[in-house]
């Protein structure tokens, strides 16, 4: 016989006629009137953190503003405070300026007076020390008085396109970095070499040399008795014009120059002068030869 299902004894629950919407029913079974009241304790109880995020953000601007008017407020009043100190300062300090300037003006003028009048006293100290007939010699070639007369004019000038690349030319090697520039060993053989053509008397770019000059270099400038000289260098040597120009080109000092120009561009021209005009030395040191009044003592044995 076939097996028949068994047969529970409890009775099945019957289906609601509703539970097809279970969603609806769950809405009216429950009221949102509940979810609002939770929300409004929520927001009571946050206290000012329930305003609006619009209202606290106009709020913080507000602050914000208010704030950077009292920081520049304070400032302004800061400042207008300080002004008038500022302002007393700034005067005070131009004055003082002022006083230093018109000090150092007043000392310039002083040591140009004394070194007008030491100049004065040892020109007359070489009068004194020459006999009248070679007082005026001796000015000119000590350089205390000024020159004129013919003689040349020797102008020397830096290459137009100076060279750093020395290649292990002779001038590179001797720690010269610009090959196509005048350098003072260049201007002592120039001098030199006039002096032992027949120059009377020298200057260089207005300065006049004396047998106490020296012609040095401090980085890439020419001193000449501690002051700077800038290219183009203007020598002007009084002498016999044509004699001198011919004999300081034949010389060794002349011959040096023409290679510096054929071998590195170094510019150069001289010219005879009927008439140039030297400046005295700004400075003269006289030294004067003194006898020699000690007596030799013989020992005796």
């Amino acid at each position: 016989m076939p097996q028949q299902p068994p047969v529970r004894s409890t009775p099945t629950r019957p289906s609601r006629p509703d539970a097809s919407m279970s969603l609806l029913t769950n809405v009216m079974d429950h009221s949102l009137d509940d979810g609002y009241a939770e929300a409004a304790a929520r927001k009571k109880a946050a206290g000012d953190r329930g305003l609006p995020k619009t209202l606290r953000a106009k709020l913080g601007l507000a602050a914000g503003l208010v704030l950077a008017a009292l920081v520049v407020t304070v400032g302004a009043a800061q400042a207008r405070v300080a002004a008038p100190v500022v302002a007393k300062e700034r005067e005070e300090l131009i004055d003082r300026i002022d006083r230093e300037t018109a000090a150092a003006d007043k000392l310039e003028e002083s040591v140009d007076e004394l070194r007008e009048d030491v100049s004065a006293r040892q020109r007359e100290a070489l009068k004194r020390a020459g006999h009248s007939d070679q007082a005026e010699l001796v000015g000119i070639l000590a350089g205390a008085v000024e020159v004129h007369g013919p003689g040349v004019k020797l102008v020397v000038n830096d290459a137009k396109e100076a060279t750093s690349d020395g290649d292990g030319d002779p001038r590179e090697t001797s720690g010269f970095s610009d090959t196509g520039r005048v350098r003072d060993r260049d201007m002592q053989r120039v001098v030199n070499g006039l002096w032992e053509s027949g120059a009377e008397a020298i200057s260089i770019n207005g300065q006049r040399l004396t047998a106490l000059s020296a012609i040095r270099a401090a980085g890439d400038a020419i001193l000449v008795d501690n002051k700077p000289l800038v290219p183009p260098y203007t020598v002007l040597a009084v002498g016999d014009g044509e004699r001198l120009s011919t004999r300081f080109q034949d010389s060794a000092d002349g011959l040096y120059l023409h290679a510096l120009q054929e071998n590195f561009g170094i510019r150069t021209s001289i010219s005879v002068q009927e008439d140039l005009r030297l400046p005295a030395a700004p400075s003269v040191t006289v030294r004067t030869a003194q006898p020699n009044t000690e007596k030799t003592e013989k020992g005796t044995s």
